[in-house]
Protein backbone atom coordinates (compact mmCIF):
# COMPACT_ATOMS: atom_id res chain seq x y z
CA UNK A 1 0.00 0.00 0.00
CA UNK A 2 1.98 3.48 -0.86
CA UNK A 3 1.99 5.94 1.70
CA UNK A 4 2.91 9.43 1.50
CA UNK A 5 6.41 10.23 2.72
CA UNK A 6 9.33 12.42 2.60
CA UNK A 7 12.12 9.46 2.65
CA UNK A 8 14.80 9.83 0.09
CA UNK A 9 13.83 6.43 -0.69
CA UNK A 10 11.25 4.19 -1.47
CA UNK A 11 10.41 2.03 1.71
CA UNK A 12 8.15 -0.69 0.37
CA UNK A 13 11.83 -0.89 -1.76
CA UNK A 14 9.70 -2.11 -5.05
CA UNK A 15 8.32 -5.30 -3.45
CA UNK A 16 5.03 -6.38 -3.41
CA UNK A 17 3.79 -9.35 -1.07
CA UNK A 18 3.75 -12.33 -3.91
CA UNK A 19 7.73 -11.12 -4.02
CA UNK A 20 8.29 -11.14 -0.41
CA UNK A 21 6.80 -14.52 0.19
CA UNK A 22 9.93 -15.22 -1.98
CA UNK A 23 12.48 -13.77 -0.45
CA UNK A 24 14.81 -16.27 0.42
CA UNK A 25 17.56 -16.33 3.44
CA UNK A 26 21.17 -16.54 2.41
CA UNK A 27 23.09 -20.03 3.63
CA UNK A 28 24.55 -20.48 6.57
CA UNK A 29 28.00 -20.37 7.30
CA UNK A 30 29.39 -24.24 7.78
CA UNK A 31 29.40 -23.77 11.65
CA UNK A 32 27.05 -21.80 12.24
CA UNK A 33 24.97 -24.21 14.30
CA UNK A 34 27.94 -24.79 16.37
CA UNK A 35 28.97 -20.93 17.15
CA UNK A 36 25.91 -20.08 18.72
CA UNK A 37 25.49 -23.81 20.57
CA UNK A 38 28.69 -23.16 22.27
CA UNK A 39 27.68 -20.04 23.73
CA UNK A 40 24.59 -21.02 24.48
CA UNK A 41 26.22 -23.40 26.98
CA UNK A 42 28.29 -21.60 28.37
CA UNK A 43 25.39 -19.03 28.98
CA UNK A 44 23.81 -21.77 30.58
CA UNK A 45 26.49 -21.78 33.11
CA UNK A 46 25.96 -18.77 34.11
CA UNK A 47 23.98 -18.05 37.22
CA UNK A 48 21.53 -14.67 36.78
CA UNK A 49 21.22 -14.08 40.64
CA UNK A 50 17.55 -12.77 39.93
CA UNK A 51 16.23 -9.34 42.34
CA UNK A 52 13.19 -8.65 42.39
CA UNK A 53 12.27 -4.99 44.17
CA UNK A 54 8.36 -3.71 44.68
CA UNK A 55 7.69 -0.81 42.12
CA UNK A 56 7.16 2.37 43.41
CA UNK A 57 3.49 2.13 41.55
CA UNK A 58 0.36 -0.20 41.12
CA UNK A 59 -1.74 -1.41 38.59
CA UNK A 60 -5.11 -3.41 38.95
CA UNK A 61 -3.77 -6.25 36.75
CA UNK A 62 -0.42 -6.65 38.11
CA UNK A 63 2.04 -6.42 40.72
CA UNK A 64 5.01 -4.35 39.05
CA UNK A 65 8.96 -4.71 40.04
CA UNK A 66 11.86 -3.68 39.36
CA UNK A 67 14.22 -6.66 37.96
CA UNK A 68 17.67 -6.99 37.86
CA UNK A 69 19.89 -10.23 37.07
CA UNK A 70 23.56 -11.18 36.04
CA UNK A 71 24.54 -11.90 32.38
CA UNK A 72 27.19 -12.93 30.95
CA UNK A 73 30.22 -10.89 30.99
CA UNK A 74 29.73 -10.12 34.51
CA UNK A 75 27.00 -7.35 33.44
CA UNK A 76 23.92 -6.68 35.42
CA UNK A 77 20.93 -6.58 33.48
CA UNK A 78 17.77 -3.99 34.71
CA UNK A 79 13.96 -4.51 33.65
CA UNK A 80 10.84 -5.23 35.00
CA UNK A 81 8.41 -7.64 35.97
CA UNK A 82 5.37 -8.16 36.17
CA UNK A 83 3.17 -10.74 38.12
CA UNK A 84 -0.61 -11.22 38.27
CA UNK A 85 -2.35 -9.31 41.08
CA UNK A 86 -5.36 -12.10 41.03
CA UNK A 87 -5.02 -15.72 40.28
CA UNK A 88 -2.55 -18.22 39.30
CA UNK A 89 0.53 -18.07 37.46
CA UNK A 90 -0.07 -20.63 34.49
CA UNK A 91 2.60 -19.64 32.16
CA UNK A 92 5.38 -17.09 31.71
CA UNK A 93 6.91 -14.45 29.04
CA UNK A 94 10.20 -12.69 28.49
CA UNK A 95 9.75 -9.22 25.93
CA UNK A 96 11.92 -8.03 24.26
CA UNK A 97 12.07 -4.00 22.95
CA UNK A 98 13.00 -2.36 19.78
CA UNK A 99 16.16 0.17 19.72
CA UNK A 100 14.72 2.61 21.26
CA UNK A 101 15.31 0.79 24.67
CA UNK A 102 12.55 0.32 27.17
CA UNK A 103 10.70 3.38 29.70
CA UNK A 104 8.99 0.72 31.52
CA UNK A 105 6.90 -2.61 30.89
CA UNK A 106 4.13 -3.21 28.33
CA UNK A 107 1.44 -2.84 30.18
CA UNK A 108 -1.11 -3.68 27.72
CA UNK A 109 -0.19 -7.40 26.94
CA UNK A 110 -3.20 -9.49 26.45
CA UNK A 111 -2.05 -12.15 29.02
CA UNK A 112 -3.92 -12.08 32.51
CA UNK A 113 -2.44 -15.36 33.58
CA UNK A 114 1.74 -14.68 33.25
CA UNK A 115 4.54 -13.70 34.76
CA UNK A 116 6.03 -11.40 32.27
CA UNK A 117 9.86 -10.37 31.81
CA UNK A 118 10.80 -6.97 30.15
CA UNK A 119 14.74 -6.89 30.54
CA UNK A 120 16.91 -4.04 29.13
CA UNK A 121 19.24 -5.39 26.67
CA UNK A 122 23.04 -4.78 27.43
CA UNK A 123 24.18 -1.05 26.90
CA UNK A 124 20.47 0.12 27.01
CA UNK A 125 17.53 1.44 28.97
CA UNK A 126 18.45 0.41 32.88
CA UNK A 127 21.11 -1.78 31.06
CA UNK A 128 23.48 1.31 30.17
CA UNK A 129 27.24 0.22 30.34
CA UNK A 130 30.04 2.38 30.57
CA UNK A 131 32.22 0.52 27.50
CA UNK A 132 28.59 0.16 25.04
CA UNK A 133 27.28 3.13 23.00
CA UNK A 134 23.79 3.65 23.97
CA UNK A 135 22.51 5.44 20.65
CA UNK A 136 21.61 2.57 18.43
CA UNK A 137 23.99 3.91 15.58
CA UNK A 138 26.54 3.47 17.71
CA UNK A 139 25.32 0.18 19.42
CA UNK A 140 25.21 -1.63 16.83
CA UNK A 141 28.63 -0.97 15.79
CA UNK A 142 29.91 -2.45 18.96
CA UNK A 143 32.54 -5.00 18.56
CA UNK A 144 31.66 -5.82 14.80
CA UNK A 145 34.80 -6.66 13.88
CA UNK A 146 34.89 -9.27 15.21
CA UNK A 147 31.88 -12.33 15.70
CA UNK A 148 32.82 -13.31 19.16
CA UNK A 149 32.81 -9.76 20.62
CA UNK A 150 29.97 -8.37 18.94
CA UNK A 151 27.29 -6.81 21.07
CA UNK A 152 24.61 -8.76 19.42
CA UNK A 153 26.18 -11.81 20.58
CA UNK A 154 26.26 -10.50 24.10
CA UNK A 155 22.19 -9.23 23.59
CA UNK A 156 21.43 -13.02 22.55
CA UNK A 157 22.92 -13.96 26.07
CA UNK A 158 21.09 -11.70 27.77
CA UNK A 159 17.72 -13.17 26.29
CA UNK A 160 18.79 -16.64 27.14
CA UNK A 161 19.74 -15.95 30.58
CA UNK A 162 15.97 -13.25 30.99
CA UNK A 163 15.09 -17.32 30.80
CA UNK A 164 16.89 -18.56 33.26
CA UNK A 165 15.71 -16.03 35.78
CA UNK A 166 12.25 -16.22 34.64
CA UNK A 167 12.86 -20.12 35.73
CA UNK A 168 14.85 -19.59 38.68
CA UNK A 169 11.83 -16.88 39.77
CA UNK A 170 9.05 -18.70 39.09
CA UNK A 171 9.54 -22.30 38.37
CA UNK A 172 6.04 -23.19 38.26
CA UNK A 173 6.09 -21.87 34.20
CA UNK A 174 8.56 -24.68 33.15
CA UNK A 175 7.07 -25.74 29.88
CA UNK A 176 4.69 -23.26 29.66
CA UNK A 177 7.16 -20.35 28.58
CA UNK A 178 7.27 -17.48 25.52
CA UNK A 179 9.10 -14.54 23.65
CA UNK A 180 7.68 -11.41 22.60
CA UNK A 181 10.25 -9.11 20.39
CA UNK A 182 9.65 -6.00 18.44
CA UNK A 183 12.53 -5.12 15.65
CA UNK A 184 15.44 -5.16 17.53
CA UNK A 185 14.35 -7.69 20.07
CA UNK A 186 12.55 -9.14 17.30
CA UNK A 187 15.73 -9.95 15.22
CA UNK A 188 17.87 -10.74 18.82
CA UNK A 189 14.89 -13.04 19.45
CA UNK A 190 15.39 -15.42 16.09
CA UNK A 191 18.72 -15.65 16.52
CA UNK A 192 18.46 -17.34 20.20
CA UNK A 193 15.37 -19.33 19.49
CA UNK A 194 16.69 -21.96 17.57
CA UNK A 195 19.06 -23.05 20.62
CA UNK A 196 16.76 -22.44 23.37
CA UNK A 197 14.63 -25.37 24.48
CA UNK A 198 13.04 -23.97 27.26
CA UNK A 199 10.98 -21.40 24.95
CA UNK A 200 7.96 -23.32 23.62
CA UNK A 201 6.65 -19.97 21.45
CA UNK A 202 7.77 -16.64 19.91
CA UNK A 203 5.96 -14.02 18.29
CA UNK A 204 8.72 -11.45 16.48
CA UNK A 205 7.16 -8.24 15.11
CA UNK A 206 8.69 -6.65 12.19
CA UNK A 207 12.39 -8.73 13.27
CA UNK A 208 15.10 -6.89 12.26
CA UNK A 209 18.80 -8.71 11.39
CA UNK A 210 16.97 -10.90 8.61
CA UNK A 211 18.85 -11.64 5.56
CA UNK A 212 22.27 -9.16 6.12
CA UNK A 213 23.42 -9.34 2.17
CA UNK A 214 20.10 -7.89 1.24
CA UNK A 215 20.14 -5.72 4.32
CA UNK A 216 23.29 -4.35 3.17
CA UNK A 217 22.00 -3.26 -0.07
CA UNK A 218 18.67 -0.97 0.84
CA UNK A 219 19.00 2.17 2.68
CA UNK A 220 16.84 2.88 5.37
CA UNK A 221 16.61 5.40 8.69
CA UNK A 222 17.33 2.49 11.34
CA UNK A 223 20.73 0.54 12.44
CA UNK A 224 20.55 -1.23 9.40
CA UNK A 225 21.70 2.35 7.47
CA UNK A 226 24.66 2.68 10.13
CA UNK A 227 25.77 -0.79 9.45
CA UNK A 228 25.95 -0.07 5.80
CA UNK A 229 27.88 3.44 6.41
CA UNK A 230 30.45 1.43 8.48
CA UNK A 231 31.29 -0.88 5.36
CA UNK A 232 31.86 1.65 3.15
CA UNK A 233 34.17 3.49 5.03
CA UNK A 234 35.69 0.93 7.10
CA UNK A 235 36.44 -2.07 4.75
CA UNK A 236 34.57 -5.60 5.39
CA UNK A 237 32.07 -6.17 8.20
CA UNK A 238 30.19 -9.53 6.45
CA UNK A 239 32.42 -12.15 8.13
CA UNK A 240 30.78 -11.47 11.31
CA UNK A 241 27.24 -10.67 9.77
CA UNK A 242 26.41 -13.89 8.39
CA UNK A 243 26.63 -15.22 11.71
CA UNK A 244 24.14 -12.57 13.09
CA UNK A 245 21.59 -12.91 10.58
CA UNK A 246 18.32 -13.83 11.28
CA UNK A 247 17.01 -15.09 8.67
CA UNK A 248 19.65 -17.67 8.71
CA UNK A 249 19.12 -18.11 12.04
CA UNK A 250 15.36 -18.60 11.14
CA UNK A 251 15.75 -21.81 9.30
CA UNK A 252 16.89 -23.60 12.33
CA UNK A 253 14.05 -22.77 14.45
CA UNK A 254 11.72 -25.14 15.03
CA UNK A 255 9.02 -24.11 17.58
CA UNK A 256 5.66 -22.72 16.49
CA UNK A 257 6.37 -18.71 15.54
CA UNK A 258 4.17 -15.69 14.95
CA UNK A 259 5.79 -12.85 13.14
CA UNK A 260 4.12 -9.56 12.07
CA UNK A 261 6.06 -8.36 8.97
CA UNK A 262 5.63 -5.09 7.38
CA UNK A 263 4.67 -4.03 3.68
CA UNK A 264 6.55 -0.77 4.27
CA UNK A 265 8.67 -0.07 6.60
CA UNK A 266 11.71 2.72 6.51
CA UNK A 267 13.60 1.33 9.54
CA UNK A 268 13.95 -2.27 8.99
CA UNK A 269 13.48 -3.21 5.39
CA UNK A 270 10.34 -5.81 4.22
CA UNK A 271 12.29 -7.85 2.49
CA UNK A 272 14.39 -8.61 5.41
CA UNK A 273 10.99 -9.09 7.52
CA UNK A 274 9.77 -11.31 5.13
CA UNK A 275 13.23 -13.39 4.85
CA UNK A 276 12.91 -14.42 8.36
CA UNK A 277 9.18 -15.13 8.64
CA UNK A 278 10.13 -17.71 4.81
CA UNK A 279 12.59 -19.30 6.44
CA UNK A 280 10.88 -20.80 9.55
CA UNK A 281 11.72 -24.18 9.58
CA UNK A 282 8.66 -25.16 11.90
CA UNK A 283 4.84 -24.33 12.27
CA UNK A 284 3.99 -20.53 11.73
CA UNK A 285 1.75 -18.05 11.57
CA UNK A 286 2.11 -14.72 9.42
CA UNK A 287 0.26 -11.35 10.14
CA UNK A 288 0.84 -8.50 7.19
CA UNK A 289 0.84 -4.70 9.09
CA UNK A 290 0.48 -2.46 6.11
CA UNK A 291 3.79 -0.69 7.69
CA UNK A 292 6.38 -0.78 10.68
CA UNK A 293 7.82 1.89 12.31
CA UNK A 294 5.23 4.36 10.42
CA UNK A 295 2.23 6.17 11.67
CA UNK A 296 -0.59 5.48 9.38
CA UNK A 297 -5.22 5.17 9.08
CA UNK A 298 -5.38 1.56 9.83
CA UNK A 299 -2.99 1.36 12.58
CA UNK A 300 -5.22 1.13 15.23
CA UNK A 301 -7.06 -1.19 13.75
CA UNK A 302 -4.40 -3.57 12.65
CA UNK A 303 -2.69 -2.95 16.37
CA UNK A 304 -6.11 -4.73 17.80
CA UNK A 305 -5.88 -7.39 15.41
CA UNK A 306 -2.29 -8.14 16.26
CA UNK A 307 -2.93 -8.30 20.01
CA UNK A 308 -5.82 -10.86 19.33
CA UNK A 309 -4.22 -12.57 16.87
CA UNK A 310 -1.26 -13.04 19.66
CA UNK A 311 -3.50 -13.84 22.32
CA UNK A 312 -5.14 -16.85 20.13
CA UNK A 313 -1.66 -17.82 18.98
CA UNK A 314 0.37 -18.12 22.57
CA UNK A 315 -3.15 -19.54 24.09
CA UNK A 316 -1.90 -23.30 23.75
CA UNK A 317 0.89 -22.26 26.33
Amino acid sequence: MPFSHSYPFDPAYGFSLDQLLRVEPPDPPEDFAAFWSARYDEARNVAPRPELRRCGWSHPRFQAFDLTYRSTGAITIGGWALVPAHGRIRRGFVVGHGYGGRDGPDLDLPFDDAVVLFPCFRGLSRSRCADIPETPDRHVLCGIEDRDRYVLGGCVEDLWLAVSTLLDLFPEVEGRVGYLGISFGGGIGALSLPWEPRLQRAHLNVPTFGHQPLRLTLPTVGSGESVRRYRSSHGNVTATLAYYDAAIAARFTGIPVHVAAALFDPAVAPPGQFAVFNALAGPKELFVLDAGHFDYPRKPEQDRSLSAAIAAFFEPL
